[in-house]
């Protein structure tokens, strides 16, 4: 009777359990953010532990056999537009192993007037192979209405990654974004844009200037966002379009105020790749040294609205003048050469920025034009059983113990889909 009662007692531990499991393989098997995020309620309800959570979210969903080669994919971004992408996935892919992901940015943007596949979905001459770099190539395609310096392609490769994420077991710390001419200059567009999931970019015979452009620029390309990010840069000194001579004032501009840049000038090339084959070493090295930090300890990001408001732990809430705030912080966007003193992209609206440093459980920021800010914590980079302390413009703003939350960990799991950046708490900062 006595051993009855206590199989009794186990059968609730059981279908707890069972629930537990459940919605953790309806959270994997989600196909979007949306779907990812209504599973994370049923977690919720189920009763997990914030250990448990985050031991099953870093372990990860598991990954099946998948075809080889070059696959077509469509997808459509959250503002409704229909995308065609092509996936090369390496051959003898092992779903039990990750992979380094290149997204290839391809030029001639204005000559398209649909963004319809072209060629056979292949990276072509631009391969790694023979570099020791065994990789996804992703080619997605823009065309004159949507090119890739447009916030619809911000979406799209955000929205690719996503769906990478969900089929294929690659590395979210080595997605990296590639492009040559239109596409390079796409590849510095997204680097001020939307930092977060990728490790590198690789402009290649690109130019950032063309960004500045009156119908290209929107007052909201922030140079100083490129600083979170490493970039290997590549141009001709006989390019007909971007040579040397133009482009490198604007490079070397960018490598004096913070911007880390590996740069291999080609005094004889021209609009094309034919130093490929010299310089693909350097470039599979560059990238395989600078994988990703999903949490760096400093961060600096500039936004003029909630379009583009994150940057890794730190999202702007709100803009405008705080008190005690920085009367002036390095500008990047600030150029000067012989002709004098001139901004490189347009401020028609006044944006905000805020820089922050963390070394332990002390985070300190400095803003300019933002009145809330958001700091997400990790449980990987903050003791949460000690107290938190956020300083502001040399003012202290936060100080006290931080509860690890499962709600606010399956929120984040759910937008980023990440096993290598998830966050136990928000700090909501207001500074008016």
């Amino acid at each position: 009777m006595i051993r009855f009662a206590a199989l009794l007692l186990l059968v609730p531990v059981a279908q707890s359990q069972n629930r537990v499991d459940a919605s953790f393989q309806k959270f994997w098997a989600a196909d979007s953010p949306a779907s990812a995020a209504r599973a994370a309620e049923e977690i919720l309800k189920a009763g997990v532990s914030f250990d448990v959570a985050l031991l099953r979210l870093k372990q990860g969903r598991t990954y099946a056999a998948q075809k080889q080669g070059v696959v077509q994919f469509t997808n459509r971004t959250a503002d409704g537009v229909e995308h065609y992408y092509a996936v090369t996935v390496p051959a003898g892919y092992d779903p039990g192993r990750r992979y380094q992901v290149r997204f290839q940015l391809h030029g001639g943007v204005g000559g398209r007037s649909d963004n319809r596949p072209r060629g056979n979905g292949q990276i072509g001459a631009l391969s790694g192979e023979g570099a020791g770099a065994e990789q996804f190539y992703v080619i997605p395609y823009a065309w004159n209405d949507e090119p890739w310096w447009s916030d619809d392609e911000v979406l799209n490769l955000h929205a690719i990654v996503d769906e990478l994420k969900r089929r294929y077991n690659i590395d979210e710390n080595r997605v990296v974004v590639a492009g040559v001419s239109d596409g390079g200059t796409g590849a510095y567009f997204v680097a001020m844009r939307d930092t977060t999931p990728y490790a590198s970019f690789l402009p290649l015979n690109g130019y950032i200037m063309v960004l500045a452009n009156g119908e290209i620029d929107d007052g909201r390309n922030f140079p100083n966002n490129i600083r979170n990010k490493p970039l290997f840069v590549v141009n001709g000194g006989k390019d007909r379009l971007y040579p040397i001579s133009i482009v490198e004032p604007y490079t070397r501009h960018l490598m004096k105020n913070g911007v880390q840049i590996d740069y291999h000038p080609q005094p004889d090339g021209e609009h094309n790749t034919a130093w490929w084959p010299e310089i693909k070493g350097p470039f599979e090295k560059f990238v395989a040294d600078h994988p990703r930090d999903p949490h760096p300890d400093k961060l600096t990001w500039e936004a003029a609205d909630a379009v583009n408001n994150r940057a890794h732990w730190l999202v702007i809430d709100a803009f405008g003048i705080a008190p005690g705030e920085a009367k002036q912080l390095q500008d990047a966007n600030v150029f000067t050469d012989s002709l004098g003193t001139d901004p490189l992209f347009g401020r028609p609206k006044e944006p905000g920025r805020v820089d922050v440093a963390r070394s332990g459980n002390t985070v300190q920021a400095t803003t300019k034009g933002v009145t809330a800010f958001t700091l997400l914590l990790s449980p990987d980079r903050f003791d949460l059983s000690q107290p938190v302390t956020v300083t502001a413009n040399g003012r202290e703003v936060f100080h006290t113990k931080v509860q690890p939350s499962v709600e606010t960990l399956l929120k984040w799991a759910a937008r980023d889909n990440d096993r290598t950046m998830l966050y136990a708490a928000e700090i909501k900062i207001k500074l008016k």
